[in-house]
Parts: C-alpha cells; sequence; structure tokens
C-alpha cells in the first residue's frame, strides 16, 4: 500500500471556525477565509501526490459538501479530542499496511510542497512540521503509540513541545521538519496578504474583497 496524507478540515460553518480571526474581521468572512485555506491546502496535497503517488483523503468534524468539486476520498472525524481523533486515523492508516501516514491541517494555505516532503523523507517514528507559534502544521508517522499524545496542551505554545516529549515517552523516535507560520490571528493574516503571490482560492478571495481586505496588508 502508499502512504497517506489526511487534510484534517472543520466544515465552513461561520462562528465555528478561525474563531481568534472572527473576532477582528467577523464570523463569515472568517468562514470564506477557512474555505478558501481548506481549498489551497487540498489541491496543494494533490499536486503533491501526482508527484510521488502518496494517496490523499480530506477529513471533516461534520457533513458538508463544501470542497465537493474537488475529487478526494472523504471520511468524517471521529469524536473526542485533537489527540484522540489524530491517534485514531493515524494508527488505523498504518494498521492498514500503509508505510507511512501523515495528518495536515488547513492554517498555513502558503506553506510549501518542499515542507511536507521533508517530513515524508525523514526517518523518524514521527516527524513533526512546527509552526512559529508553538504548534506543528503536519505530523507523518510511521510508527504510532497509544500515549502519543497524552497530556498535549492543544491551541497552545506547547503542543509541540508536548507531542515531542509524549511520542519520547512512548517509545517513539521525533523528529523535526522546516518551520513555517499558521494564520490563526490577524497579523498572521496581514503578513500572508503581504507576500506578492498567494495560492489560487485565497488570492482569489482577496481579489473578490478589494479594499476590506487591502485594509489588511501592511
Amino acid at each position: 500500500m502508499r502512504p497517506v496524507l489526511i487534510l484534517f478540515a472543520k466544515a465552513p460553518i461561520p462562528g465555528r471556525v478561525k474563531t481568534r480571526l472572527a473576532r477582528t474581521i467577523g464570523p463569515e468572512l472568517a468562514a470564506k477565509l477557512h474555505s478558501a485555506f481548506v481549498e489551497d491546502t487540498l489541491q496543494k496535497t494533490l499536486s503533491l501526490a501526482a508527484k510521488t503517488g502518496i494517496d490523499i483523503e480530506l477529513h471533516t468534524d461534520a457533513e458538508t459538501d463544501a470542497w465537493s468539486s474537488i475529487r478526494v476520498t472523504r471520511r468524517l472525524q471521529v469524536s473526542g479530542d485533537l489527540g484522540c481523533r489524530m491517534y485514531y486515523v493515524l494508527d488505523n492508516a498504518l494498521k492498514e499496511g500503509r508505510p507511512q501516514a501523515m495528518i495536515i491541517g488547513s492554517d498555513s494555505p502558503t506553506l510549501p510542497t518542499s515542507h511536507l516532503l521533508n517530513l515524508l523523507q525523514l526517518p523518524e517514528d514521527v516527524a513533526l512540521g512546527p509552526t512559529e507559534d508553538g504548534g506543528y502544521y503536519a505530523i507523518a508517522c510511521r510508527r504510532t503509540n497509544s500515549e502519543m499524545f497524552r497530556s498535549v496542551n492543544w491551541s497552545t505554545e506547547q503542543a509541540l513541545e508536548d507531542t515531542e516529549t509524549a511520542c519520547r515517552r512512548s517509545g517513539l523516535t521525533t523528529g523535526c521538519g522546516p518551520p513555517w507560520f499558521d494564520v490563526d490571528e490577524y497579523e498572521d493574516l496581514r503578513r500572508m496578504f503581504g507576500q506578492p503571490r498567494l495560492p489560487p482560492a485565497t488570492e482569489a478571495l482577496r481579489d473578490l474583497l478589494g479594499s476590506g481586505i487591502g485594509d489588511m496588508i501592511p
């Protein structure tokens, strides 16, 4: 079997996605941005799949017809906190016979595909893609352990360090790829829109919103 890359994404429901951004730009715009981020991340992973032969899946937290124009295997996430949901998916994929399983989030739409390739090439049991805020944009596993996410403080600056500690405590080796940044806060959005080129869906949204987004550019 081939390795699998799984995109974890929330259904783009206003008020339930990008809540920190929604405090400054409003829930409707935040949901549109989230939808664009997921679309661009899906297209990025499909491009990677065409080059490497890995399989791609989209796992959402609720039933949604969003991104239905993109042909990809879709599944619903199980219940539980993020650690429970990630362990279930990673462990099942490896038990099915896949040599490697990766989960990627949708908060880094400008993430280079080379960063994902780097994680897939690392030899450690668990490879993590660090974000500048202390979390991680992706996790790739060759082995799992039921304790690998124990006591991780999610959505904090300790998430990456906690995950590394839990993995090593459970007997797994860990490695880190190159860092990147998430778009969670208003300043992150300003930083992203200050870049000269963006992925297509995010770029189209910037063009559509015109001066409203332009005011955010440094």
